[in-house]
């Protein structure tokens, strides 16, 4: 499920072939956070560095060279330390890079400041993603400006800096067949937590011990990282759209609305349930359910090749507006109430954004002043949304506080579009059924 050698390397001649003539593309990971005094946050590679490299080490500078003699990729990274591997495990080292990534040259990363203004010197452009990291902004213009220095013996500093992401974020907006098997496994160990959770949920549950299922249910598959942190909001908390505290006791007769994904092999899944902590719906909630469903299907219908992004949306406005009056929480003309924006008090997000190796992954959703037509192997969520504040006095009582959202991730196919999070029920009827067994057997034994 991880991708392998070869299509890195098609990724990095892919980028070279777009870079202009003699120019070099400098591409460091990310830093180590300091989470408190003298401990980190886990280690996370930048995901620009990572599609080029795979390589998931910190303290590692990746160069591209088009042209260059010996040799176009060029990697820096941390020295083997026979010491310090004790503490922190294996490191690769130069030789290792070359072996297993298939590095060109690679050097030691504290030698950084003495060779890479070598390989700078006599390019005349620069790709480099300014403004991400001001303290390798500053180490980049250092070496520049030695560059520039020694104009007067003949130097030839670069005459131009041109935005890297420009060029990748492109690049991987279109996923490749191994990326969107990394992206359906990471659909299918979510899917498997959010079933999970379901089948545990009962009243009188904190949302954290729901919270407990889906993160023993990422571990167990080995998926170790979320691809962002978990939503669990039971009642009136999942109206804050961000709910992240997780730490109110369910009711019974309440919803509880789940927003969880895990990361596989750098890849996010993004996908949410909203489902009875009892077991079944109420009336009420089954007419404002079914409403976000039929809003979703019919985005999800609008989803194929040559439309561009902003028609699901507003397929999507359109039959939550309809919904909305029908049921009498809004009145009004359709037309008139979608001009005003009136509906945004009830769906005030946008169906969805484009997903990857970032859960909100990179990519323009407008290319000039137009929409982006959608094309196969771009990759994004569908999620509409129905939010109504528990003191809003315009709607009736009994929709007043409760809070729906319904969200899968979506492969633009050539012939129209595939959902990779199948995996979880998503009509009442559905989850009913799947909670009501789960009852019946236990959930442990329902799940096997």
């Amino acid at each position: 499920m991880t991708i392998g050698k070869a299509e890195f390397a098609r990724r990095r001649q892919t980028l070279m072939g777009m870079m202009e003539p003699n120019s070099i593309a400098i591409v460091p990971t990310a830093s180590v956070k300091l989470r408190s005094r003298d401990i980190d946050f886990p280690f996370r590679p930048d995901s620009n560095f990572f599609y080029l490299s795979g390589f998931n080490e910190p303290e590692a500078v990746l160069v591209l060279l088009p042209g260059r003699t010996h040799g176009e990729f060029v990697m820096f990274c941390r020295e083997r330390n026979a010491d310090k591997e004790i503490w922190d495990g294996v490191r690769a080292g130069p030789d290792g890079v070359l072996d297993s990534h298939g590095a060109d040259d690679a050097f030691p990363v504290d030698d950084i400041d003495d060779i890479l203004p070598g390989l700078i010197e006599g390019r005349d452009r620069v790709y480099y993603a300014m403004g991400k990291d001001p303290l390798f902004d500053r180490r980049v213009m250092n070496w520049v400006n030695r560059i520039r220095e020694n104009v007067g013996i003949g130097a030839m500093p670069p005459g131009e800096f041109l935005d890297l992401d420009h060029l990748l974020h492109d690049m991987r907006l279109y996923k490749s067949a191994a990326e969107i098997r990394a992206l359906q496994k990471a659909c299918d160990i979510s899917a498997a937590g959010h079933r999970r959770a379901m089948t545990a949920c009962k009243p009188g549950m904190m949302e954290y011990e729901l919270e407990a299922e889906l993160l023993y249910e990422f571990t167990r598959q080995g998926a170790r990282h979320l691809a962002y942190p978990s939503i669990v909001g039971g009642g009136r908390n999942a109206c804050i759209l961000h709910y992240i505290d997780n730490s109110a006791s369910l009711r019974a007769g309440d919803l509880v609305l789940i927003d969880a994904g895990c990361e596989w092999a750098g890849y996010a899944a993004d996908i949410t349930r909203t489902f009875p902590v009892s077991g079944v719906f109420s009336p009420a909630q089954k007419q404002l359910y079914e409403l976000v469903l039929d809003v979703q299907l019919a985005a999800i219908d609008a989803l194929r090749p040559g439309t561009h992004w902003n028609h699901a949306h507003e397929v999507s406005v359109q039959v939550m507006v309809d919904g909305l009056v029908r049921l009498g929480i809004l009145s009004g003309k359709p037309e008139k109430l979608i001009a005003s924006g009136a509906y945004k008090n009830y769906y005030m997000h946008r169906i969805g954004h484009w997903l990857g190796m970032d859960v909100h992954d990179v990519g323009d959703y407008r290319v000039g002043d137009q929409w982006r037509v959608l094309e196969p192997g771009m990759v994004l969520t569908v999620e509409p949304g129905l939010y109504i504040r528990e003191d809003d006095e315009r709607v009736p009582k009994k929709w007043r506080g409760l809070a729906i959202r319904i969200e899968d991730d979506i492969v633009i196919t050539r012939t129209g579009c595939q959902v990779l999070s199948s995996g979880v029920p998503k009509t009442c009827a559905d989850i009913e059924q799947l909670m009501a067994e789960a009852r019946a057997h236990g959930p442990q034994q329902h799940l096997l």
